[in-house]
């Protein structure tokens, strides 16, 4: 009830400027009595995925808490792991303005942000004075600027900066706002991105004397073939976990609606039967080799349950979170 209250507030508001009030308004409101508002407590559900054991299997998806200034207040609302980033090396401010919009008739958001972060730097300045008990996921990604075939240089860099802050590593080369990265999800681009990020995870696991996970973020947008030359690639780097799907590009759910043809990745339950598919193929192509962790449109028990069913250990909120709040992951997790 005082979600849904808050939630007209923020919704007079244009798209971004609801977001970054938020942002600020958890930062500052954790610690204190009004943090009530937010602060939930969740049955232990533990989970064992990549080597970790997690609280619940209920995660925040990365692009809400870019730089990684709200740890503290997504761990009080239960989340079992949180997803920060997209970060990349450099502070960039991202696509032009308006960039994030609502569909609301579908619960969709579109977003072409294009990582805007204040750098990874910053990022790990934020993790250092937090204090959680959830799993923290660092979510890495390239410069706009950084030319792709460079791309793997970038993606070193953060991985070095943030491995031993970080439970996992997350590996975006699927957001669809930056121009050029989805063509590392592809043959030996992809082969060569991943031989060098598992040849750096090695040494930085031998010099900070603990394993940090890599997972790998895809996009809805693949067909069968494309999927299981990822999963071969995947195997043969020995990478730890799989995160299906990103935001998609396809705009047929929701043809006709406003803001439908704005440029960027939709995500929401628009997404939610594809990116249920893509987690379901990759299951078919992994098995229990390398777990999967699903995201895309899950805004109830039911359509966690879902992606469960399909093959994934873990799932991650977004956009239901956006329209449902806490909520969402209590009753997720209380049912799961």
């Amino acid at each position: 009830m005082l979600y849904r209250l808050a939630r007209t507030g923020f919704f007079q508001l244009d798209a971004e400027k609801a977001h970054d009030l938020a942002i600020h308004n958890f930062k500052h409101l954790t610690g204190t009595p009004l943090d009530l508002f937010y602060r939930q407590k969740l049955p232990h559900r533990p989970v064992e995925c990549m080597g970790i054991t997690f609280p619940n299997p209920v995660g925040l998806a990365a692009g809400l808490d870019k730089n990684g200034e709200c740890i503290e207040a997504f761990d009080a609302m239960g989340f079992g792991f949180v997803e920060v980033g997209t970060v990349t090396p450099r502070p960039q401010s991202g696509n032009d303005k308006p960039r994030l919009f609502r569909l609301l008739e579908a619960e969709g958001i579109i977003n072409r942000m294009g990582f805007n972060n204040l750098g990874v730097d910053n990022l790990i300045d934020n993790v250092k004075k937090a204090k959680y008990n959830c799993i923290l996921g660092i979510n890495i990604g390239k410069n706009k600027d950084t030319p792709i075939e460079k791309g793997a240089e970038d993606y070193l860099i953060c991985m070095d900066k943030v491995y031993q802050y970080a439970g996992y590593i997350a590996v975006n080369i699927s957001s669809p706002n930056t121009p050029g990265l989805r063509s590392l999800q592809y043959g030996e681009a992809l082969d060569e991105l991943l031989a060098e990020l598992k040849t750096k995870q090695l040494e930085l696991a031998e010099k900070h004397g603990k394993y940090v996970p890599l997972a790998l973020k895809i996009a809805p947008d693949l067909s069968d073939d494309e999927i299981s030359q990822i999963c071969q690639s995947l195997l043969r780097n020995k990478i730890d976990g799989v995160i299906a799907t990103n935001t998609t590009l396809d705009r047929s759910m929701v043809e006709g609606m406003k803001h439908a043809n704005e440029a960027g990745g939709l995500s929401g339950r628009p997404v939610q039967l594809r990116s249920t598919e893509v987690v379901r193929r990759l299951y078919e192509e992994l098995g229990e080799q390398i777990p999967v962790i699903g995201v895309g449109g899950i805004d109830s028990y039911v359509a966690a349950k879902e992606k469960m069913l399909a093959g994934a250990k873990l799932v991650q909120v977004y956009s239901g979170f956006i329209y449902q709040g806490p909520a969402l992951v209590k009753n997720i997790v209380k049912n799961i």
